[in-house]
């Protein structure tokens, strides 16, 4: 007989790996023993379900519907459609105590249910093919009648010859296996052992001793099996539990596990398929918790669970009960995991106060930590804006997904740009969809950078991205890997546990990481989908706008009825299109099919809300009742700023006609009974300069002192000139000189014109909606060719303004209008671009006479500023970043600054400003950006005096002094938020104007005025925008006096422990306190 063979490693592990595969040698090895008996089911009819939309077909629908027999192998379809399907099972008498289980696969996503409820997800790409009929079949208990919906989709959407691409919209699914078959427990468990050893001896290094125990004792089992004679079974798993058996030390690191199921609310699918993964999801999940009592799950999104609570009740049900268990863990506190970087300050914020409040009333208490594991980069701001929301840790991996560097730590306090803190963790496994495997314990062991400071991570397991969630092979396999020697330990756990013991701990030897959290990759999601960004914006303003009206009608009119209704609703809508993958414009079609209907009811309800509450504030507050027949024109500010501007009056044409459009010189016409129009622009419509108060209204009484803005003809070039500016224009369009009144300092490169279009290439080498790679940048072609030359349109005096036309393609072209308004510290440049272009990017680059080591960005409650160089490696990465409304070059006593009013996607090289317009990749949406856009931006030349406020577009703003003295932030704020107009009937003794709010600088900014949720007390949210220590006062014209002001966070709650830092008092129309720099204050008034 042999003795003692050597064990050759390479074939003894390959010999391991055949014995339990699913592909090969499936009649001879143990796999193929997994289900040792099948049978057909005894009858199976089908019902093609019409196309509901978002509408969820109840099961009681369903089984009145008429079913038809079919058979397996058939097709269905197309994609997206939904088939209904009867299953009748008569088990054979022969297999009673056995395990039986019905096994189905359609190649696509399928839901089971049983009685009415839905019990069980299916899906084909992922093996989850089994619903268990019974762990011991019982001799009286052998017919089963179950349903399955069948959804025809992958998990991954079903995109035409690849995962991102555009979907295949004709797609048909085959049902290939409908049956039932008996499952041999001790085969399964045999197998799972089998893995652990095979991946152990694959897995430890080479020449660890441990590694060649678990490689001989593999071979052992294998040697003991006979897969024909289950009585050697005992046998193997005797050799097995030898080895597992021993324990480890205590010095190992320790892994928290945590159940998880990454569901995107819309990606390659639409919303409304999303409300169904959910259901296929968590009812694998509830069914694991059943059977492992120690299985723990972590879930995020609030709005993924409130869809759930109304479509799958009976599912929502036993959800709580886990959840009371402590085992099923709502994570995250936001409404949905949204973009990191381009959503607004306040919308940030709404994410939390609606997702904590939907999880505190839910699940008895709100959130403890920030769950965010696949957005493409993080705000400089969002530690504070956690903190401010009541949470104080962070979970992402994303920056796992660097392309360049590698982010120097996995557990760090993260600090954002107040100085506020929040402990972050990012998973060493480098994923939030680990399968349980050996080889993913020792990579979050090797990986994790904080050894010595830490000994622990987090380790979430689960399908996901399209869902799906834990297997019960993966629980197995993390149950028998608890305690093995050669492994770190694992330890079944929960989010509070992992981070409790970190901050009891370790918390005094972590690290620091300061400011953004950003990941270079998927710059391009700044800029995709420009439509949704812009709408974005729009509605994030609008409802500003309607909360702030509604809130003073309220205080003003005893019977005024808040929208507390339509508000929460409209800001759901909003909240929901900030997905991670909605908002950046990563997603298929069909979902920016859904989104803009959004936007639409958010618009068109939102701007019906806000009519009916300024009508009512100035019908009943401090106006009278109007006597009919006399009409004003009242203006809106809807700002914490004063503005001085000018603004456009629609002409009612004479007659049915339209309006006469005026020659180019200035023209004399009669208004309606109003103000007399002081210039008629090129469509014929009025334009008045006015002064406005902050957060007010006033009555049309136009500024005439102001001094007049003029366009003169001079050497091949347009020079525009107001009080504040001079710009020459070209024949392009582009400014060659800028001069601030009264110097000789040119803000515009001596070689290089400014606001000059250029095109470049725009071919990543995978993510295409998601990636501009670095290399684009060598591909740099300037728009020259054009359509029509520079032209006058209108000449003054209280606008001059210019167009033309340049030609980017045979499909695409841009029109763009170039405004000077009399006063106003920037040139505007109002743009329209037909774009039907394919892998290619629009930028506008400015390049200026600025000296500077870092360009400064809005960002969300404040600014960032980053290095405009290639010193390091951190610095080439950031070659495209996100900013907000504006961006800024300044040295010394001078500087420039690039407004906008919906563009996200920057960049800054030495003395360049570029800003990403629009982009054209192909997938997932083929049809993404191929549209007309429109869109403004402005160019401001800033000095360190004050200047009289106006709108930007889209601006380039020229400034001497430091962007804060020139108020560079205030300007952006106007740009995005015009004066707004309305014709009212009113009596002609009503007073001119009022202030409802107003700041006593604008250093500090008045972001949000709204009601309380909880009572009738008014929350009004400041923060600090230059970035330094300052105190304000904030003043209230309200009839209404202050009674109190109580510090309260972003879920309006009253703060304890940090009044005396802010030092807050009241009078009865005021409140004064002090702020550090970019911080964020709430403060509930009340006595209203």
């Amino acid at each position: 007989m042999e003795q003692g063979v050597l064990k050759h490693r390479r074939t003894t592990l390959e010999r391991a790996e055949k014995f339990i595969s699913t592909i090969y040698f499936t009649d001879v090895n143990l796999q193929g023993k997994l289900y040792p008996k099948k049978a057909d089911v005894k009858s199976l009819t089908h019902w093609a379900a019409p196309n509901l939309k978002d509408e969820h077909l109840r099961f009681e629908k369903v089984v009145k519907q008429k079913f038809t027999p079919v058979k397996v192998g058939q097709q269905f379809g197309p994609t997206w459609a939904t088939h209904w399907f009867r299953v009748d099972v008569e088990v054979p008498v022969e297999w009673v105590g056995s395990e039986v289980h019905l096994r189905w696969n359609s190649g696509s996503e399928a839901l089971v249910y049983v009685e009415g409820k839905p019990r069980q997800g299916l899906c084909s790409e992922y093996d989850r093919l089994d619903y268990p009929l019974s762990e011991s079949l019982q001799a009286d208990n052998r017919s089963f009648t179950v349903y399955i919906e069948m959804a025809c989709n992958g998990m991954f959407g079903a995109g035409d010859n690849g995962m991102i691409a555009p979907p295949d919209l004709n797609r048909q699914f085959t049902l290939s296996c409908c049956e039932v078959a008996v499952f041999d427990r001790r085969v399964y468990n045999l197998i799972r052992e089998v893995e652990l050893l095979h991946d152990m001896a694959k897995h430890l290094p080479e020449g660890s001793e441990r590694g060649y125990q678990a490689l001989y004792t593999v071979n052992a089992m294998i040697n003991a099996c006979d897969v024909n004679d289950p009585t050697t079974f005992q046998k193997c798993h005797e050799i097995s539990s030898k080895f597992l058996q021993q324990k480890n030390g205590d010095s190992q690191h320790t892994t928290y596990a945590m159940g998880h199921a990454h569901i995107d609310t819309a990606w390659l699918w639409p919303y409304s398929e999303t409300r169904r993964k959910c259901a296929r999801s968590w009812s694998c999940t509830i069914r694991l918790m059943e059977k492992y009592p120690e299985f723990t799950f972590t879930c995020s999104q609030a709005q993924q669970l409130d869809w759930l609570r109304r479509d799958y009740y009976d599912l929502w049900c036993e959800i709580k009960k886990y959840a009371k268990e402590g085992r099923f863990i709502p994570v995250g506190g936001t409404w949905v995991e949204m973009d990191g970087l381009i959503p607004g300050g306040e919308a940030c914020i709404r994410q939390f106060l609606l997702g904590q409040n939907f999880f505190a009333q839910e699940f008895g208490a709100p959130c403890k930590e920030f769950w965010l594991p696949d957005t493409f980069g993080y705000s400089g701001q969002l530690p504070q804006i956690m903190r401010h929301c009541g949470i104080s840790r962070f979970l992402t991996q994303k920056l796992s997904w660097n392309l360049v560097n590698k982010f120097p730590h996995h557990t760090f306090w993260w600090e954002g740009i107040s100085g506020h803190r929040v402990l972050a963790h990012f998973p060493p496994g480098n994923d939030y969809g680990m399968k349980g495997k050996v080889e993913e314990l020792l990579r979050s062991s090797q990986n994790f950078k904080d050894k010595g400071r830490s000994d622990k991570s987090a380790f979430l397991f689960g399908f996901g991205d399209g869902g799906n969630g834990p297997s019960e092979d993966m629980v197995e396999r993390l149950n028998k890997m608890k305690d093995i020697d050669g492994l770190p330990r694992v330890k079944m756990s929960t989010p509070d546990e992992f981070f409790s013991a970190v901050e009891e701990e370790d918390g005094g030897n972590l690290c620091r990481w300061t400011g953004e959290l950003y990941l270079e990759m998927h710059n391009g999601t700044y800029t995709t989908h420009a439509r949704v960004k812009k709408m974005n914006r729009l509605c994030e303003m609008l409802l500003h706008d309607v909360e702030f009206v509604h809130t003073v009608a309220f205080i003003e009119l005893i019977a005024h009825v808040y929208p507390y209704g339509q508000l929460p609703k409209l800001w759901k809508l909003l909240l929901l299109n900030q997905f991670h993958d909605v908002l950046p414009g990563s997603s298929i079609g069909m979902v920016y099919k859904d989104a803009h209907e959004h936007y639409e009811e958010i618009m068109t309800q939102g701007n019906e809300i806000l009519a009916k509450g300024f009508r009512d504030v100035v019908r009943k507050g401090n106006f009278l009742f109007p006597k009919p027949g006399q009409t004003k024109c009242i203006i809106r500010n809807n700002l914490s700023f004063d503005r001085t501007e000018v603004i456009v009056i629609e002409t009612e044409p004479s007659g049915s006609g339209p309006a006469k459009k005026p020659a180019k010189k200035r023209q004399k016409r009669s208004p309606q009974k109003q103000a007399k129009a002081q210039q008629y622009n090129s469509e014929g419509h009025a334009l008045y300069c006015v002064n406005i108060g902050s957060y007010g209204y006033s009555f049309l009484d136009p500024v005439t002192s102001i001094q007049p803005a003029e366009v003169q003809e001079q050497d091949g070039m347009y020079v525009m000139k107001n009080s504040l500016l001079e710009a020459h224009i070209d024949q392009q369009g582009r400014v060659v000189h800028m001069y601030l009144a009264g110097s000789d300092r040119d803000a515009v490169d001596k070689e290089y014109p400014a606001n000059q279009f250029v095109m470049y290439d725009d071919i990543p080498l995978y993510w295409d909606a998601w990636d501009v790679m670095d290399y684009h940048m060598e591909t740099r072609k300037a728009v020259t060719d054009v359509i029509s030359e520079t032209e006058v349109l209108d000449q003054g005096p209280l606008r001059v303004s210019l167009k033309f036309s340049l030609r980017i393609s045979d499909k695409s072209r841009i029109n763009q209008q170039i405004i000077l308004d009399a006063g106003s510290p920037f040139l505007r440049f109002n743009t329209e671009v037909e774009w039907y272009e394919n892998r290619r990017m629009l930028k506008v680059e400015f390049p200026t006479s600025v000296h500077a080591r870092e360009a400064t960005y809005d960002i969300q409650f404040g600014h960032i500023r980053r290095p405009n160089h290639r010193n390091t490696s951190w610095d080439t990465a950031r070659f495209e970043v996100c900013g907000h409304k504006w961006s800024d070059l300044s040295e010394h006593g001078f500087g420039v600054a690039v407004l906008n009013d919906c563009k996200y996607g920057h960049s800054a090289l030495d003395n360049v400003l570029r800003m990403s317009l629009l982009r054209s990749p192909k997938a997932p949406d083929r049809m993404a950006d191929m549209e007309t856009h429109t869109f403004s931006y402005a160019l401001m030349p800033h000095a360190g005096i004050r200047m009289d406020p106006h709108t930007l577009t889209y601006a380039l703003m020229h400034h001497f002094g430091t962007l804060q003295e020139a108020d560079v932030n205030k300007h952006a704020y106007c740009l995005n938020s015009p004066l707004y107009t309305v014709k009212i009937e009113c009596d002609l003794d009503l007073p001119p104007s009022t202030s409802f709010f107003s700041m006593s600088t604008t250093q500090v900014v008045l972001e949000t005025i709204k009601l309380s949720q909880a009572d009738r007390g008014v929350i009004v949210r400041f923060y600090e925008a230059h970035g330094g220590t300052c105190r304000a006062t904030m003043t209230t014209s309200l009839r209404r006096q202050i009674t109190n002001a109580v510090l309260v966070d972003g879920l309006e709650l009253k703060l304890k422990g940090e009044e005396d830092q802010v030092d807050l008092t009241h009078t009865e129309n005021s409140i004064t306190f002090t702020i550090k720099p970019f911080q964020i204050i709430a403060v509930k008034l009340i006595g209203f």
